[in-house]
């Protein structure tokens, strides 16, 4: 599952749409991945870069191809994760014009801080959560991540039937993102009260 993870990102940022759409963004698109399961969060297997040219996708997906996978156990700390990539973002030295944080999952958040609770952090620093859903073995996780995972004015959750379907889910999560035209598609969890 984890290397159908990986391989998923990767298809998915060589996708000739995504990489047309990240070559739009004239100063480029700023990302980091990281890993996380339980109580602690992995750090960063891969640190900040930013997305240019196609050589640079190119080197990001073979890059995700790579990727060790960190130990964690078996716990599920949503909230966690998204406190780790609020401080990454916030301390990262980029100054976005638009700031999200992608949170990809299999399960409910099962141990440390709620992550309505995290959502609510990261809205007032003015960044976005998304989500997508690998549901599977929870019919209804979509919902939930609707409920309790993302946050912001737009944000969404992509649906993934299981992990086969990861890639394709991947890459329709990275073409809203990235599509002036299409981010304002899809319902978003209302945690300030703000109008859509």
């Amino acid at each position: 599952e984890y290397r159908q993870e990986l391989e998923g990102m990767a298809l998915a940022f060589i996708d000739p749409e995504v990489v047309s759409l990240i070559l739009n963004h004239e100063e480029g698109v700023a990302v980091l991945v990281t890993q996380w399961g339980g109580f602690a969060v992995s750090g960063v297997p891969m640190p900040w870069r930013v997305l240019r040219t196609e050589q640079d996708i190119a080197a990001f997906a073979t890059g995700l191809r790579t990727m060790p996978r960190g130990n964690f156990g078996y716990l599920t700390a949503i909230g966690n994760a998204i406190i780790f990539a609020v401080n990454e973002i916030e301390s990262n030295g980029f100054d976005g014009l638009e700031k999200k944080i992608d949170v990809a999952g299999d399960g409910r958040n099962n141990a440390g801080h709620n992550p309505v609770t995290a959502g609510a952090l990261a809205l007032a620093r003015g960044i976005t959560i998304n989500g997508l859903a690998i549901g599977d073995s929870d019919p209804g996780l979509v919902e939930y991540y609707a409920q309790n995972v993302i946050s912001g004015p737009h944000a969404f959750v992509e649906p993934a039937t299981g992990f086969a379907d990861f890639a394709e889910a991947f890459r329709r999560k990275l073409k809203r993102e990235l599509s002036p035209k299409l981010a304002d598609a899809g319902p978003w969890r209302n945690t300030a009260g703000l109008k859509p």
